[in-house]
């Protein structure tokens, strides 16, 4: 098993072109080609964790906070603790990669983990992706259409939230006249013709184009297949920012933050009023998603869970609907867990390590 397969593997659920496009996303420290027989997961690479993974004989460490998020100047092992992790790393053959916005952005990762510890039902993104989806569409012949339409599933394509094969076929005419230095598969070369074919399309991401089209090309009879790609702007369903759903039943405003404190284990909230009534619908977004504020609103969410709120939004929220900053790392540590599950539903012959000593950098005074 090598580093790449696990990648691969992860960039199918979280695929890295779905990131923020100033994320760092993806390999950060060391080989790409690296065998792996023990991982570690951890929410950043601190020190302990990284004594962890070399304790444990880790050649690989998985994070959701790069290491790497801004250009490097020097690396200087005396004064920059960022530089000794990193001459670490090398000194010790462990590679490093993490999976951040691309994780916040997919189903079943960041917020809609979130969504699961406060047990909420019906979860759906808050704001769906759009675009980074383009319509394919072939001209082929019948008898071959649908092996062409498999060869598109099986690269990735035809998937519309829920479903997978997804696909629309109609019947038409085609017409060519080859040159002299044409070799037709049907037809002869310097005479029109005209056949019966068949106009399949299918929606597939932007970065499974080039992989599909490729691969078309091997079963196509054509010499020279006919096809068009239209970019879409629709709704992304598989991907998107923050989730929404609903409690099972109604919880009282004034128990709500109990509520939260229980689930999420976090001692600190901060908070502002909403609307008077019960909160059923919550909207969630894990780390910093105060900007999600008016989606949530429109959502008709009761109330908004996420972090590091600035005083001004807190203070447009009143009256609205109520908001809670429940932390950054409260909000994203659970992640963890549906990497750990994914992994190990995909790899049954490595070792999985979950870091279980991360720590809150923020602090709270109680006096």
């Amino acid at each position: 098993m090598r580093c790449k397969d696990i990648f691969d593997r992860i960039e199918q659920w979280a695929p890295r072109e779905i990131a923020w496009e100033r994320d760092n996303a993806g390999l950060q420290v060391g080989s790409a080609d690296r065998e792996v027989k023990k991982l570690l997961l951890t929410l950043d690479l601190t020190e302990p964790a990284l004594n962890k993974a070399v304790e444990q004989n880790c050649s690989l460490i998985l994070t959701h906070h790069p290491l790497l998020f801004n250009p490097l100047r020097k690396i200087d092992t005396f004064t920059d603790s960022k530089s000794r992790l990193i001459e670490k790393l090398i000194k010790n053959d462990i590679t490093l990669y993490s999976a951040h916005t691309n994780l916040d952005y997919t189903k079943d990762g960041v917020s809609f983990e979130l969504a699961s510890r406060l047990q909420l039902n019906n979860v759906k993104f808050l704001v769906p992706l759009y675009g980074r989806q383009s319509k394919i569409v072939v001209f082929a012949p019948e008898n071959i259409c649908e092996k062409i339409a498999q060869t598109v599933f099986d690269n990735g394509g035809g998937i519309i939230g829920e479903y997978s094969g997804c696909s629309y076929t109609s019947s038409g005419k085609g017409t060519f006249k080859g040159s002299d230095k044409s070799n037709p598969s049907t037809g002869i070369k310097g005479k029109s013709e005209t056949v019966d074919e068949a106009r399949l399309e299918v929606v597939a991401d932007n970065w499974k184009i080039n992989k599909i089209i490729e691969e078309i090309k091997k079963i196509h009879p054509y010499e020279e297949p006919a096809y068009d790609i239209y970019p879409l702007n629709n709704k992304n369903g598989n991907f998107g920012i923050g989730a929404v759903g609903e409690l099972s039943s109604p919880i009282p405003a004034g128990d709500i933050i109990e509520h939260i404190s229980l689930k999420l284990g976090v001692k600190n909230i901060r908070y502002s009023a909403g609307k008077d009534g019960p909160v059923k619908k919550v909207a969630v977004c894990g780390g910093s998603g105060a900007e999600y504020l008016n989606d949530a609103v429109s959502n008709g969410a009761d109330i908004f869970i996420t972090a590091d709120i600035k005083y001004h939004s807190f203070q447009e929220a009143e009256g609205k609907i109520f908001l809670a900053d429940a932390g950054h790392y409260e909000t994203e540590i659970f992640a963890l867990d549906a990497v750990e599950r994914y992994l190990k539903e995909s790899f049954s012959n490595i070792g999985i390590i979950k870091f279980t000593e991360n720590v809150n950098p923020v602090k709270f005074y109680n006096k």
